[in-house]
C-alpha cells in the first residue's frame, strides 16, 4: 500500500524536497529580497525609499509558507543587521529611519505565508487580499517605528512612511494577483 503525499500548500512545497532543499529555499528567499532591495528610489520628502524590497518580501512569503518564509526574513535582517551590504541600496546595520520596515518583513513572511498555506495564492482576489494584509502588517511596524526613529507624529509618520507608497503598493498587488494564481495553473498542468 503506497503512502500518498499531501498536496502542495505553497509553491515552495514543490521544490522543498529534503532538508538542503528547504535551506536553500530559505538562503534564496533572502537572497532575492536583498537583491530587490538594491533597486532604489530615492524620496527627497521622506527618509524612506521606494524599493521592490517589500514586493520581494511578499511574494517570498506567498511562495514558500509561514516557517520558510519567516526563516527568509529573519536571515536577511540578521545578515544586514550584522554588515551584509543588502538592505536598501547596500546600506547594512541596525538602526535608521526605515529599520521598522524590515522588522515588520519578518511578521508580514509570517502572515503573507499563513494565508498562503490556506490556498489565498490560487485566485487573484484572494492574492490581492493576501498582498493588503502583508502590506498592512510590514506598515504597521514600520510607521511605528519610523514615528519613534525620528520623533514625528502619527500623521507626519503616515504622511512620510506610507502616503508615497500607495500608489506603487497597488501596482504590485495587481501584478502579485495575476502572476500567483498562473503559476499555480501552469504548475498544474506540469505535474
Amino acid at each position: 500500500m503506497a503512502l500518498a503525499t499531501p498536496a502542495p500548500r505553497v509553491l515552495g512545497d514543490y521544490l522543498a524536497t529534503s532538508k538542503v532543499a528547504n535551506i536553500a529555499l530559505v538562503v534564496g528567499g533572502s537572497a532575492f529580497v536583498g537583491i530587490s532591495a538594491q533597486v532604489v528610489i530615492p524620496l527627497p520628502f521622506t527618509p524612506v525609499p521606494l524599493t521592490l524590497q517589500t514586493f520581494a518580501v511578499l511574494l517570498v512569503g506567498a511562495a514558500l509558507g509561514t516557517w520558510r518564509g519567516m526563516a527568509s526574513m529573519v536571515v536577511y535582517a540578521a545578515a544586514g543587521t550584522a554588515g551584509v551590504p543588502w538592505f536598501s541600496a547596500g546600506s547594512s546595520g541596525w538602526g535608521g529611519a526605515s529599520y521598522g520596515y524590515i522588522l515588520g518583513f519578518i511578521v508580514a513572511a509570517g502572515l503573507v505565508g499563513r494565508l498562503a498555506e490556506r490556498g489565498a495564492t490560487r485566485t487573484p482576489v484572494r492574492m490581492a487580499g493576501l498582498m493588503v494584509a502583508g502590506n498592512i502588517a510590514i506598515y504597521a511596524i514600520g510607521v511605528s517605528y519610523l514615528k519613534f526613529a525620528i520623533d514625528v507624529s502619527w500623521a507626519t509618520a503616515l504622511s512620510l512612511g506610507v502616503v508615497p507608497f500607495l500608489l506603487g503598493d497597488a501596482l504590485k498587488i495587481v501584478l502579485a494577483a495575476g502572476l500567483f494564481p498562473a503559476t499555480w495553473r501552469l504548475v498544474s498542468r506540469v505535474n
